[in-house]
C-alpha cells in the first residue's frame, strides 16, 4: 500500500463538496444512494474472512470491520439529527468523537452481520423519511457545535450519500489492491 497515494486512499472518491443547486432530481438521486448503501456494503463485505475484516484500508487507517461499524454509528447520528431538525427550531446537536468510538471493543471485535442488519433497517427509515420531506422540510436545519455551523437537511442528504459511497470505496479499493474477490 505504500506505493499508493495516501490522499487517494483517504478520499478515494474525492472530498465532499456541497453542490450549488439542490434540484428535486439531485435530492432523489442522493436518497436512492442512501437507500441502496446497505445492500452494496453487504455485497462487498459479507463473505470476507476475519483476517480480511481486520485489515486496514490504508496505513494508519481503520480496518474494514471498523469502517462498517462506523457507518452504522455515523448514520444513526444522521437519523437523529434529521429528527431534531424536523421537530426543533434549529437545534444544537450533540457531537461525538468518531475516532474514540472506533476504538471501543464492539468496533474492534464484533461480527459485522448485526451491524449490516442495523444498517438495512436504518437506511430503510432514512430513505422513507427523506422521500417524504417537503421543500420546507429540506430547508430545516441544525447547528453543529464543532464549528458552530448551520446545516440544512438537504445538505445532510448530500453529505451522507457521499459518506456511504466514500467508505464503500475504501473497502472496494482495498479489495482490488489485495485482489480479494
Amino acid at each position: 500500500m505504500e506505493e499508493l497515494d495516501l490522499e487517494k486512499l483517504k478520499y478515494p472518491i474525492g472530498k465532499f463538496e456541497f453542490p450549488q443547486q439542490y434540484s428535486s432530481e439531485y435530492i432523489a438521486e442522493k436518497i436512492a444512494e442512501i437507500e441502496s448503501f446497505p445492500e452494496k456494503l453487504k455485497k462487498e463485505t459479507i463473505h470476507l474472512s476475519d483476517e480480511q475484516l481486520d485489515t486496514p484500508y490504508r496505513p494508519d487507517g481503520w480496518t474494514v470491520r471498523q469502517v462498517i461499524h462506523h457507518c452504522a454509528e455515523s448514520h444513526m447520528n444522521c437519523f437523529i439529527r434529521i429528527k431534531w431538525a424536523l421537530t426543533e427550531n434549529n437545534p444544537v446537536i450533540k457531537a461525538y468523537d468518531e475516532v474514540l468510538w472506533s476504538e471501543l471493543y464492539d468496533n474492534l471485535n464484533m461480527p459485522i452481520q448485526p451491524t449490516l442488519n442495523l444498517l438495512e433497517g436504518l437506511h430503510f427509515r432514512l430513505a422513507y423519511i427523506m422521500k417524504n420531506l417537503s421543500e420546507a422540510d429540506l430547508e430545516k436545519s441544525f447547528i453543529h457545535p464543532e464549528n458552530n455551523s448551520e446545516y440544512r437537511i438537504k445538505q445532510i442528504i448530500a453529505t451522507y450519500a457521499w459518506h456511504g459511497n466514500h467508505h464503500l470505496a475504501h473497502i472496494t479499493a482495498l479489495k482490488k489492491y489485495k485482489n480479494w474477490k
